[in-house]
């Protein structure tokens, strides 16, 4: 039985994952802890969790936990990470998994060193939507792949908007603005699509001033076998300009589809056009939990790791490097 501990059980883990990880067979939530106290006790009534943890250690250090999921903002995720490898237990660590890639290389060390596998929560790796648009690229359905294009316009929250910013637009806590919060997830999975991008050029800037992480990034990807990519973010856009579409080109059709609305999945080729249903699981991570319970268990690998997600890391490190050197 694997009986998991969650570090940091906060909005992310009461419906995507919370929940996943005692309706999977061979699997269960034993425990949980957060900075508030209180907080935890309350997650643990409402989801049947046995054990509430004072704090990080205390959970870690439970023998009988033994896999720890980390779902805390990412400025703690390398020290949580490496305290449960140090502990020789499996971690599954939020996305993006650090800060900065070398925060990334310092959790693949811990893991490499502890002989513990670390796993990460790019969950569109196993969905049946996005398992459905690599299907259609693999069978030929629109030849060899040319271009993707990412656009994701986002206009600016009201705590954003009264100054009261959330984690996610400071940098010292999460890394980045919301490029690296949801631009993470777009990346990764063309990581998934087309293998590790090779080259990157990026435009990055802030426009609306409302805090200090970028607002804007036009980026320009080449990933395997020639196939270029350009991803435009903005998230100061109006309400009416709010989008999530990546559209795939290849050679003889058109793939479109969205990355966190779950639009229908769109092909367009010779012969037509054709929309096939995008499926949201109730638990958006419960294929991924799965698959990674299942190695645990002894059986097939899970596929995303701390090595593929460092990838993302490195490369959104190096579309923003040019914009952060000025608060070096």
């Amino acid at each position: 039985m694997i009986n998991w501990g969650i570090i940091g059980c906060g909005n992310v883990t009461e419906v995507k994952s919370g929940p996943a990880f005692s309706k999977i067979k061979g699997s269960r939530l034993l425990g949980v802890t957060r900075r508030n106290t209180e907080l935890a006790k309350d997650y643990a009534a409402r989801h049947n969790v046995p054990k509430v943890y004072s704090d990080a250690p205390e959970l870690i250090n439970d023998p009988e936990i033994n896999a720890v999921y980390v779902a805390t903002p990412p400025d703690s995720h390398a020290k949580y990470a490496i305290m449960s490898a140090e502990a020789g237990k499996p971690v599954y660590i939020e996305k993006p998994v650090a800060r900065n890639y070398n925060e990334c290389l310092s959790i693949i060390e811990a893991s490499e060193k502890n002989r513990v596998p670390v796993f990460v929560a790019y969950y569109r790796r196993t969905l049946p939507g996005f398992l459905l648009v690599r299907d259609l690229i693999t069978k030929g359905s629109i030849g060899k792949v040319r271009h993707v294009l990412i656009q994701c316009f986002k206009s600016p929250s009201r705590e954003e908007l009264s100054g009261k910013l959330p984690w996610r637009v400071m940098p010292e806590i999460s890394g980045g603005g919301h490029f690296f919060d949801l631009a993470s997830h777009q990346l990764d999975y063309l990581d998934f699509l087309l293998g590790p991008a090779v080259k990157v050029k990026s435009l990055v800037i802030n426009q609306a001033g409302l805090y200090r992480a970028e607002d804007f990034v036009s980026a320009s990807f080449l990933f395997p076998d020639n196939v270029a990519c350009t991803g435009i973010w903005c998230f100061s856009a109006s309400p009416q300009s709010n989008s999530d579409i990546i559209e795939i080109t290849g050679e003889s059709g058109k793939i479109s589809f969205s990355t966190f609305s779950f639009e229908a999945v769109v092909l367009e080729n010779g012969e037509g056009r054709k929309e096939f249903v995008n499926e949201r699981p109730e638990h958006v991570q419960f294929y991924l939990i799965e698959q990674i319970v299942r190695e645990l268990s002894g059986g097939d690998k899970a596929v995303s790791t701390g090595i593929t997600a460092a990838r993302t890391n490195r490369l959104m490190d190096d579309v923003v490097a040019e914009y952060y050197k000025k608060f070096t």
